[in-house]
């Protein structure tokens, strides 16, 4: 039977649940790509699945479909769950532009974690925007337009996976991939109202995402709900031969709390958004919940994030783009060039002195856990509108990096959730780290 009148499920489980049902979400999956061909959410797509690949996997799908519901979906557990892919992970036969039309090229096979949802019966609807090769917080470093917040059209989606968060947020697809390396997969999440879960480094398959900072790169997932998100990275995680960076292993029990959360002693804010009184209420409820907040001097995280960009990481970036960047600079967004040719700057000393540095940080950082269970954040200090972003391009992206720059070089894992909203209405997240 199809309801092709009833509006799609948003969530993950909810479509599940449809299917489970007996439900065939054809007419749902046709109206997920309908809406992406319309360009809808605006500047959220760069490549739609084309008609032949399209009708391909709704015969997969067809097939999957037969027979005892309850049986196909412990084979299949994401059968038939539409999902949207940031444009820097391969799809097998499909171009990957990384946001800059001059580096397209066609994929010769899938990214490991869009083959392992494929497997899971997911159907891949298109690829999305983001701030061009991924380098960017903002969501605006992008020529095929600039996605805004689904709340405030007049402020930024945030990035680098802005396309992908703005088409869930929008409710087109209830999941989709993005990557984070300096907080790609959380801040975009927090200005869209999403769950936007970052695993430890390592534990899924980066083969097939294009690199920002191999050695930092993380595939993310943005969701409804942290169930949807948990069960799709229960679908993509795991060891995989393909990657040299993979380094998977089954994570530590967990407990249910209450829990000590490290909160920053003295956390900082900019803008108009209204975050430092969210903030504050958000805390209050963490209390009523039973946790302890624990004020942390966030000063050494602080002095780790400054490597990302201020240190010889930088030059990852230029690993990827050296040879577009030698031969047509003028390709590259100009904030884009302006933070990879720093790179140019650093030496191989340069390079290990930072390594050197930073294994002493993570030394002396460890030791932060045996006085808090997690630490909790703001997702981003503050929301800033596109006129900011544009007068400041760079700074304003330095400042949204406050609580996220660090986590990847610590090799720790983070989870965005919905906080409630500002005074003005505007969507407010909280990070766990």
């Amino acid at each position: 039977m199809t309801f092709a009148s009833l509006p799609a499920p948003t969530c993950v489980a909810d479509w599940l649940q449809a299917v489970a049902g007996g439900t065939d979400p054809t007419a749902w999956l046709e109206a997920a790509r309908e809406r992406a061909l319309a360009g809808q959410p605006s500047h959220a797509w760069i490549h739609v699945c084309p008609a032949p690949d399209w009708q391909a996997q709704l015969a997969t799908l067809a097939e999957r479909l037969q027979g005892d519901r309850t049986a196909q979906l412990r084979r299949f557990p994401l059968l038939g769950v539409p999902f949207a892919v940031k444009d820097n992970i391969d799809i097998a036969g499909q171009p990957t532009t990384a946001a800059c039309a001059a580096f397209a090229h066609v994929a010769e096979r899938d990214a490991t974690a869009v083959r392992r949802l494929l497997d899971a019966g997911a159907v891949w609807v298109g690829k999305t925007n983001l701030d061009q090769f991924a380098t960017g917080l903002v969501g605006t470093r992008s020529p095929f337009g600039r996605p805004a917040s689904v709340a405030d059209a007049g402020r930024i989606s945030g990035g680098s996976s802005s396309g992908s968060a703005v088409a869930v947020a929008a409710g087109v697809v209830p999941f989709a991939l993005g990557t984070d390396t300096a907080g790609s997969g959380r801040v975009p999440a927090g200005f869209n109202g999403l769950v936007g879960l970052k695993p430890t480094p390592g534990r899924a398959s980066t083969a097939g995402v294009l690199p920002a900072c191999r050695t930092l790169d993380c595939v993310s997932v943005f969701a409804h709900s942290v169930g949807d998100a948990a069960h799709v990275l229960s679908v993509i995680e795991g060891p995989d031969a393909d990657d040299a960076y993979s380094a998977w292993a089954p994570g530590p029990a967990g407990r249910a709390g209450p829990w000590r959360l490290g909160v920053p002693v003295d956390p900082r804010f900019f803008g108009d958004a209204g975050y430092e009184a969210a903030w504050s209420a958000a805390c209050e409820r963490a209390r009523a919940a039973g946790h302890t907040l624990v004020p942390l001097d966030f000063q050494p995280l602080f002095d780790v994030a400054a490597l990302l960009y201020q240190g010889p990481w930088v030059a990852e970036r230029h690993v990827t783009v050296r040879d577009l960047l030698e031969r047509d600079p003028g390709a590259l967004d100009p904030t884009v060039r302006q933070v990879i040719e720093v790179a140019r700057r650093f030496s191989a000393t340069d390079a290990f002195s930072a390594q050197y540095r930073l294994r002493e940080m993570q030394a002396r950082l460890a030791a932060l856990w045996s006085g808090v269970d997690a630490l909790c954040v703001p997702t981003a200090p503050g929301h800033p509108r596109f006129s900011e972003v544009d007068a400041d391009p760079v700074g304003v992206n330095a400042a949204l990096g406050t609580y996220t720059n660090f986590v990847n070089l610590l090799g720790w894992c983070a989870l965005a959730v919905p906080a409630g909203t500002t005074a003005s209405g505007l969507p407010f997240g909280v990070t766990f780290i």
